[in-house]
């Protein structure tokens, strides 16, 4: 008994280890390829994808997904624990569910996880949301799902939906074409930026507002004074 327990404890330390590693690796260098981009490749025989430093998009780019999908980003430690309790209590009483994952959860979930939506996956993803935030700065984590997020069938991170919907680079897209791609990242095969419906334009819109809202949060010393003020 005693031996597998040794045993046990020597597996799990190796794989605490590589994971550590994995996520350090990760930190610099950009994610080679991800689960859902290889689904994408089987299913329409391949993908588009060009890797993008977050310093070379405008910072309207980023400030849009923080609108659109966590406007807690700066402030929590990877779960937003009151949108979590809100989408519980919705989806107790509406056959329409809502989710609630961060920004960094679904960073994790893209870069390291498999597709599927059991308990273990969920528990896996909760562990690697825990490492990225504490091995990842925050722009890293949001350089890195800026650039594996898909943004339309068969497109990966913003640059390739700024090339195939506007024809220019993800450094010259402007605020409402950045609130656009946002809109689009619930369900981005169902939805398309190049061609928006009357729902996604609506969406568009809301965010740009929000975007009003919250300013120049991208911004380290107006970010840095936003998070003091919500900490106290």
């Amino acid at each position: 008994m005693k031996a597998v327990l040794r045993v046990l404890m020597a597996t799990a330390g190796w794989a605490v280890l590589v994971c550590v590693l994995w996520v350090l690796l990760l930190r610099v260098v950009p994610p080679p390829v991800t689960w859902a981009m290889a689904r994408q490749v089987h299913e329409q025989g391949g993908v588009k994808r060009t890797w993008k430093p977050l310093r070379t998009m405008p910072q309207a780019m980023p400030l849009a997904v923080i609108a659109a999908e966590d406007q807690e980003f700066f402030s929590h430690y990877g779960f937003d624990i009151e949108a979590m309790q809100k989408a519980l209590k919705h989806n107790e009483r509406s056959k329409r569910v809502r989710g609630a994952s961060t920004i960094s959860q679904q960073t994790a979930k893209n870069v390291f996880l498999w597709p599927d939506r059991s308990f273990l996956r969920k528990g896996v993803e909760v562990w690697f949301t825990l490492l990225i935030e504490g091995l990842w700065s925050k722009e890293r984590i949001l350089e890195v799902y800026l650039n594996v997020a898909e943004t339309g069938k068969g497109r990966f991170g913003v640059e390739a939906t700024a090339q195939a919907c506007f024809k220019r680079s993800a450094a010259k897209l402007s605020p409402s074409q950045c609130a656009l791609i946002a809109a689009v990242l619930p369900s981005p095969r169902r939805y398309n930026a190049c061609n928006p419906s009357a729902y996604v334009q609506r969406r568009q819109a809301w965010i740009q507002r929000q975007m009003r809202q919250l300013g120049n949060l991208t911004d380290p010393g107006v970010r840095r004074m936003q998070f003091e003020s919500r900490r106290n």
